[in-house]
């Protein structure tokens, strides 16, 4: 596995690695976890070639101790993507990636200011434009992100439609735990007691799609009412938003559902904020 730390020996080898066939690309912030390495595992289910990023952006995290908390163990993660098969890696020092004085910015206007976007300001700002870079300087062909992060991943198709990007976005399933809980990298953040409580988001969203089972003309608004009612049950969560949207779109729903719609969760567990989503059909 090929180890790249500058844009310049990227940008040199890239000719090679271009030269196997396809090549997907795997975008990650490191500390990876089984999520990370199913998204490994699709692209080399699907591609010639496969080379993956670790790099934690600092244009998407709205605070500095966030940032400075996130969990790294680049040794581990490497360890890892060689035992996955990953033909490469792009691993730039933090501070190359970008200009001292970068004034460029990838906006998605509408859906980086909707749901966990208004949350979070600027976070999808910091998303599109990283990923944007990593597009330019890898000219993946095909790049894998995964479903957990549902906005981020209609963010960053939209953000390759209007731009005309030449690169098929593949979403890969969200990945769990045993007990439900989504596999993310904040997982490592929680104590003992909050990751007992945490899969209380996975069992919110079962409750809704059985509810929905029993009765497919259920209203958004009952199914909104049903999964607050149940995380508000455990004592250590503390609901931030709970959002059931047009699948395709994000767009607003109201009343039965007559498409398929994603139920959106943000759930904080002192201090970490927890995410959660499932697609749910009337059918």
């Amino acid at each position: 596995m090929e180890l790249y730390e500058t844009k310049s020996a990227l940008r040199t080898a890239l000719p090679d690695l271009r030269a196997g066939g396809t090549l997907g690309l795997v975008p990650t912030m490191g500390y990876l976890h089984e999520g990370h390495l199913a998204l490994a595992r699709a692209a080399r289910a699907a591609c010639d070639r496969v080379i993956a990023s670790i790099y934690v952006n600092p244009t998407q995290f709205g605070d500095a101790e966030d940032l400075a908390k996130y969990p790294r163990d680049t040794d581990r993660d490497l360890a890892l993507l060689r035992a996955e098969g990953v033909d490469a890696v792009f691993l730039p020092d933090p501070e190359s990636m970008y200009h001292p004085q970068a004034q460029t910015i990838v906006e998605t206007t509408d859906l980086a200011g909707r749901l966990m976007g208004a949350l979070r300001p600027g976070h999808f700002r910091g998303v599109a434009t990283v990923v944007t870079k990593l597009f330019n300087l890898i000219q993946p062909d095909r790049a894998f992100f995964g479903e957990k992060d549902y906005q981020q991943l209609l963010v960053i198709r939209t953000m390759v439609r209007d731009l005309d990007m030449p690169v098929e976005i593949i979403g890969v399933p969200t990945q769990r735990a045993p007990d439900g809980l989504a596999l993310s990298s904040r997982n490592v953040r929680l104590n003992p007691a909050q990751r007992a409580a945490a899969p209380v988001l996975a069992a919110s969203l079962a409750r809704a799609e059985s509810l929905l089972r029993a009765d497919p003309q259920t209203p958004v608004e009952a199914l909104q009412a049903e999964i607050e009612a149940h995380l508000a049950t455990e004592p250590l969560s503390c609901t931030e938003s709970v959002d059931i949207q047009d699948a395709a779109t994000l767009a607003d729903l109201s009343g039965p559902l007559a498409l398929p719609a994603v139920i959106l969760l943000a759930v904080r567990f002192e201090p970490v904020l927890l995410i959660d989503q499932r697609v749910v059909s009337p059918a």
